[in-house]
């Protein structure tokens, strides 16, 4: 089964087909031609021959009768020599059927599957060579304009991970809030969920953060869901947190009770205990222990 990694950027394209335009323009430097449609193809290149080729997505420009421009977007993990072969199948083949333009764009998650990407493809006629477009994903472009990430928020999305620990992360995270804001329900609990397994620590602490700000009015479901889950969530932490305080210094008192010395160290490390099971099974062994060590081992 394909992973989240390889769907959900693939996901974005489908679900936004204006995205492929904009990241084809980022990374060849070509403005595609303008158009008045946008559409999805097929991603199936099968004709009666058995072998099955099907692309990740394919998105057409202008009328999808007869498009401008067609756009094979694919996304790759790791090399696979297979791809050499596959993907010029790829491009003649919905050239012949939509007798227009095709280019490849390829998305890959580190520089080592970029590089292997954009080295030419050799047909064996003179002057034949596929080079595909490839965006190293960790270099998507940063969305931090707000206006910009409600406009076209699968921008936002796919650029967040790479920018959510860089200098501009509040803004980087603001505009993925706000790109979560304009999607529907189902698309951004998708969207949140791969993006957040994506973050650091610390980005995802921002994100609460921007989240629950009184300075912004949410009016999505999903982001409405969002805050009163984070809000439960920092209740529970919170009343676990309390709770450990609690026992902690019962913990100290019983200790005294029983004779034991408690020096600082010892005391910081009890107070600082946040793990309520732990401060508990110390407890359990103050009545049997001869040594704090048998107590803390």
């Amino acid at each position: 089964m394909p992973s989240a990694n390889h769907e959900l950027p693939i996901a974005l394209f489908r679900d936004q087909p204006a995205l492929a335009p904009e990241i084809l323009q980022a990374v060849s430097g070509i403005k595609p031609p303008e158009y008045e449609h946008i559409s999805l193809g097929s991603e199936c290149f099968n004709d009666d021959n058995p072998t099955e080729y099907r692309a990740d997505s394919t998105v057409l420009l202008g009328d999808p009768k007869r498009p401008e421009l067609a756009i094979i977007v694919e996304n790759q993990l790791r090399p696979d020599r297979r791809k050499r072969f596959s993907w010029p199948v790829y491009l003649s083949t919905l050239r012949a059927r939509r007798e227009c333009p095709v280019t490849l764009l390829v998305l890959c998650p580190n520089e080592t599957t970029s590089a292997w990407c954009r080295e030419p493809i050799e047909m064996g006629h003179e002057g034949w060579v596929l080079r595909p477009w490839v965006l190293n994903l960790a270099e998507a472009p940063a969305v931090i304009d707000v206006d910009k990430a409600r406009a076209l928020p699968e921008l936002a999305i796919l650029g967040t991970p790479a920018h959510a620990d860089g200098p501009h992360r509040k803004a980087v995270l603001t505009a993925f809030a706000e790109a979560l804001e304009v999607t529907d329900r189902d698309r951004g609990e998708r969207y949140h969920d791969y993006v957040r397994s994506q973050l650091s620590e610390a980005a995802r602490h921002c994100l609460e953060e921007i989240m629950q700000a009184d300075v912004y009015e949410w009016q999505s479901d999903f982001a409405r869901k969002h805050i009163a889950e984070g809000e439960a969530r920092g209740r529970a932490e919170g009343e676990a947190k309390g709770k450990a305080e609690g026992e902690a210094e019962l913990l100290l008192i019983v200790l005294e009770g029983h004779g034991f010395t408690v020096d600082d160290e010892l005391r910081r490390r009890i107070t600082a205990c946040t793990d309520l099971q732990q401060i508990q099974i110390w407890a359990r062994r103050v009545g049997t222990a001869r040594t704090l060590d048998e107590i803390f081992a």
